[in-house]
């Protein structure tokens, strides 16, 4: 009979050989077959057949009860899933008894969320006064957007000139998957892109880019520069919590709907997709985002 290590053995060496995958990949599938191994034998467990459906699921419940998260739970169930799986298929066992078993869920953690009060102390951290640099009126833009629109990072990073510039009041944002969708963005935000617009994009531009925003070089401003920002705004407006760009997109969620916004709208204006709600979301129109979000947005 062919034990577990053995198959596991033969297992990796096929994803190595095969599948061609990384080192780095290889390590992690090796650690994580490791400890399932070792629970196995620890439970009886010497060869795959005698593993059982409720064995891997006590496997993956053992896994929570010592601490590990639900997403590194949901990891090392599908190395044990690609075991068996590779196991059925080389004619080791006749059953995959790992297939129907279901990874954790992992909680809900909703990021913390500034006030109107806070989130008005972080952008008005950045200068844009006679004396600001063009450094500063980038950065200012950029934060103006982030809230201003509740985008993810990428998505404001990824606005071309001509996204803006042709928007009338609404910008198209494409979201993940290529998906685009309509979002109002108000004065203040306008305001701090045309100045970026005027004062300081030709300084940076080298003809290269038709990105909005560009870092010194001439290039798109990237995801990570982006997260600087916000980092050093934080801390020239003296906030004390741990910010980052989604909780600018949280925060402008939240005050949406303490400003009375329907939470269908909100939904639609964050790019989320809900099977329950998309019938719904096709009949807002671009007229309906820009009024709801007039009245209800502390910055429009």
């Amino acid at each position: 009979m062919t034990t577990a290590r053995e198959c596991a053995a033969t297992w990796l060496d096929h994803l190595a050989v095969e599948r061609g995958l990384s080192a780095n990949t290889l390590s992690n599938y090796r650690r994580d077959v490791e400890r399932y191994l070792t629970w196995l034998e620890a439970a009886g467990r010497s060869g795959l057949s005698d593993v059982s459906t409720p064995d891997v699921e006590a496997y993956v419940a053992d896994l929570r009860r010592s601490g590990l998260a639900a997403t590194s739970t949901g990891r090392a169930l599908v190395v044990a899933r690609g075991l068996h799986k590779f196991a059925v298929r080389e004619g080791i066992v006749g059953v995959d008894v790992a297939a129907e078993v279901s990874p954790p869920q992992a909680g809900r953690h909703l990021p913390d969320t500034l006030s109107v009060t806070e989130v008005a102390q972080l952008l008005d951290a950045v200068p844009t006064d006679d004396l600001a640099t063009p450094v500063d009126l980038r950065d200012k833009a950029l934060l103006e957007l982030l809230y201003g629109t509740g985008a993810r990072i990428s998505e404001v990073t990824g606005l071309l000139v001509d996204d803006l510039t042709d928007c009338d009041g609404i910008l198209r944002i494409t979201g993940k998957g290529g998906k685009q969708r309509l979002v109002p963005v108000g004065s203040k935000a306008l305001e701090a892109a045309d100045a970026y617009l005027v004062r300081a994009r030709p300084a940076f531009a080298r003809g290269k880019s038709h990105a909005l925003l560009l870092n010194t070089r001439g290039g798109a401003l990237s995801r990570q520069s982006a997260w600087a920002v916000l980092k050093t705004a934080a801390q020239r407006a003296g906030l004390d919590k741990e910010i980052s760009p989604h909780t600018l997109r949280h925060s402008y969620a939240t005050h949406l709907l303490e400003g009375g916004a329907d939470v269908r709208v909100v939904q639609e204006l964050l790019g989320h997709s809900s099977v329950t709600t998309t019938q719904i979301y096709t009949h807002v129109t671009a007229e309906n985002l820009r009024q709801v979000w007039r009245e209800a947005h502390p910055r429009a």
